[in-house]
């Protein structure tokens, strides 16, 4: 029966499945079949890889003590991503033949072999980031172009690849008497990487970054001209004795913290039985007065930023530590409940560790999982923090203290929302502010509270308003500046009280997205400079008190009308000036249109308000976001503050530089 059945089961016309139909990839055609198996993908974070995976093999060999010289140089290449030449002045790639591939070098070996490095032993590195064996090999698949220039025993040897093939063998190029160490020169393969480019500014980060990760390293950085800018430079050197207190301190700047001292040290992990070298770990913490948080997290320079065992290791030394400085002060009882999120949130905090054979969640090593790393962690950082706090009681008080309070807030809040969950119903009346207009909606994504300047515009749009589903809040004017304001200038605020009370959710570290009480935020301002300038005052507002609710996405900007252009009975809406000429040529061409402009939203009537800027099925919203990445979360925070903080110089720096802008805006306007 069974047979008969499988008899019947049919089978397309000419389709064979035999051992031809058995496919095996050769070489490096995997990685370019198939590059997310290996970097990720093929976006902007995954061509970012490649860079990151040469200069990680460059700082291997400075962590190793064979170099202490980087070279980076980023040259732009029309038509392609750029080329980038990493340069360091260690060992260099062997050039030898490979005693398992007669007549190839080491280096084409490398280069071209996927699992071929030397690094699984441990004996040409102790500890390492590269310790995948595909890195080098990657970037060579997945390039246009790669040369690799080695100069060792003061003779320079190169060779070239194209998309992952040797071009040809091996060339002893010459004599290089004051020369030592590995140029690798690559431009990623636009079949792979499409049109994008290298971005400067996140590679002048991360160089920097790897600089700060290891104090014995200098790296140089150099870049075209034309891909210079306020945040790149066309040269710089970087060299950090300090190593991540240098760092943290940069990112702290003028703010105030709990502790005047931040807590930063390192420690060697002891040897291993057999005697080998195990690595060490570096840490910097502060916790400021007023923060959302910032961690960055390292294993032999790679950042982690998922965290893993090191995080672990490290929390687990801070929670210990402060239980035991409470019991020694007399405050063991009430540190009972405290845990490893009192410690740390609100903190910032940057760990490095270097360890042998460490081992990733995957190929792209987000999170450290090697289980050794939060024992070492945790045994290397707690004897430093133990001395830390009792050294100076008095600060060890003062830190306690602020952990204390945030550990009794969330262990209120904790109370609380258990009473939410033991009563049927919440008999208790929310407080809202006299000027916001309610809507009747309750969740499921529809509810939209739209921040407007003015009873005038507040006017309109309370009756353009689905009053189901969209709530209108006016606010007066301009609000305040949080990002250069005092904690207590912010709180006496009425705009910002009012904003707080009506969206429910908190702010800073009593910030619990969770608890808003709309699903978007819409921030609805006029179409001209002051109204830009409202909307970047209240983007600066949502990025200072409530990040986790733009990171989450449920904050917008309208984009209302400028201009009504009309011809006859027809009428259309442009947005910028850029967007009324393209109407003009478009959907007007060739006729006498009457422009009328508005002046801010409380001239337009409640239809046309609806229409263009508050209907659902006819507006258009940008929403507003926060990158993931923490390198890319510090670049927005350095410009938010060099823009809006208290600092007058860098806005006035920006200004002056794009004078020029501004006077041919206003000539073509």
């Amino acid at each position: 029966m069974a047979d008969d059945l499988f008899d019947k089961l049919p089978t397309s016309a000419g389709e064979t499945y035999d051992g031809s139909a058995i496919e095996v990839l050769e070489g490096l055609e995997p990685v370019r079949r198939r590059p997310g198996m290996y970097i990720g993908g093929t976006d902007e974070r995954a061509l970012h890889h490649l860079a990151a995976e040469v200069l990680d093999n460059a700082m291997d060999e400075a962590v190793a003590g064979h170099a202490n010289r980087i070279e980076v140089t980023l040259d732009d290449e029309p038509g392609t991503a750029g080329r980038l030449t990493i340069t360091d002045n260690g060992r260099g790639i062997p050039v030898d033949e490979h005693p398992k591939y007669p007549g190839k070098s080491a280096l084409e070996v490398i280069l071209s072999t996927l699992h071929s490095g030397g690094k699984f032993s441990g004996k040409a590195y102790a500890t390492s980031g590269g310790l995948h064996g595909v890195g080098i090999s990657v970037v060579n698949a997945l390039s246009l172009k790669t040369r690799v220039e080695v100069a060792r025993n003061k003779e320079l040897f190169a060779q070239e690849f194209s998309r992952g093939v040797t071009l040809g063998p091996l060339q002893r190029v010459g004599a290089a008497p004051n020369r030592r160490g590995t140029a690798v020169i690559f431009t990623p393969d636009t079949e792979i990487f499409g049109d994008q480019k290298f971005r400067p500014s996140r590679l002048f980060k991360l160089v920097r970054s790897k600089a700060y990760l290891f104090a014995g390293v200098e790296i140089r950085w150099k870049c075209s001209a034309s891909l210079v800018s306020d945040d790149v430079p066309a040269e710089a050197v970087f060299q950090f004795p300090g190593g991540l207190a240098d760092h943290l301190s940069e990112q702290i700047g003028g703010r105030e913290c709990v502790t005047s001292q931040m807590f930063a040290g390192r420690q060697d992990f002891p040897r291993g039985d057999d005697g080998s070298e195990q690595g060490r770990v570096e840490w910097a913490i502060a916790w400021p007065l007023w923060s959302d948080g910032a961690y960055s997290y390292y294993c032999n320079t790679i950042p982690t930023p998922d965290g893993g065992t090191h995080e672990q290791g490290l929390r687990a030394a801070l929670t210990r530590g402060m239980r035991a400085f409470a019991e020694l002060v007399g405050q063991g009882k009430k540190a009972k409940d405290l845990t490893p999120d009192d410690v740390v949130t609100g903190s910032e905090v940057m760990l490095s560790v270097f360890i042998r054979d460490p081992q990733f969640q995957s190929q792209t090593k987000d999170r450290l999982t090697s289980a050794e790393a939060a024992r070492l962690v945790e045994n290397a950082v707690r004897d430093h923090f133990d001395h830390f706090l009792t050294d100076n009681l008095d600060r060890g008080k003062a830190l306690l203290g602020s952990i204390l309070e945030r550990m009794d807030e969330r262990l209120r809040r904790k109370a609380e929302r258990e009473v939410k969950r033991k009563t049927a119903t919440n008999a208790k009346k929310v407080r809202l502010p006299g000027k916001l207009t309610d809507c009747s909606g309750e969740g499921s994504g529809e509810t939209e509270l739209f921040i407007v300047e003015g009873d005038s515009a507040g006017g309109s749009a309370k009756q353009a308003r689905d009053r189901k589903t969209q709530a209108i809040l006016p606010i007066r004017g301009k609000i305040l500046n949080v990002a250069s304001a005092t904690a207590d200038k912010i709180r006496a605020n009425q705009e910002i009280a009012d904003l707080g009370l009506a969206l429910g959710c908190g702010t800073r570290k009593d910030c619990n997205p969770d608890a808003l009480r709309y699903d978007r935020i819409v921030i609805m301002t006029d179409a001209d400079v002051d109204g830009a300038h409202i909307a970047t005052l209240l983007m600066t507002f949502f990025f200072q008190e409530m990040p986790e609710v733009v990171r989450r996405g449920h904050l917008y900007l309208a984009q209302p009308p400028l201009y009504r252009l009309t011809h006859g009975a027809r009428s259309a809406y442009a947005r910028d000036d850029a967007h009324r000429a393209e109407l003009e040529e478009t959907a007007f061409k060739g006729k006498k249109v009457d422009v009328s402009r508005f002046k801010g939203l409380g001239e337009m009537n409640p239809q046309q308000l609806r229409e263009t800027t508050m209907a659902p099925a006819s507006r258009s919203l940008i929403r507003v976001t926060l990158p993931q990445e923490n390198e890319e979360r510090f670049a927005v925070k350095e410009l938010v503050d060099r823009l809006m903080g208290r600092d007058p110089a860098p806005r006035f720096q920006f200004i002056q530089n794009r004078a020029g802008e501004v006077d041919r805006d206003l000539i073509d306007a």
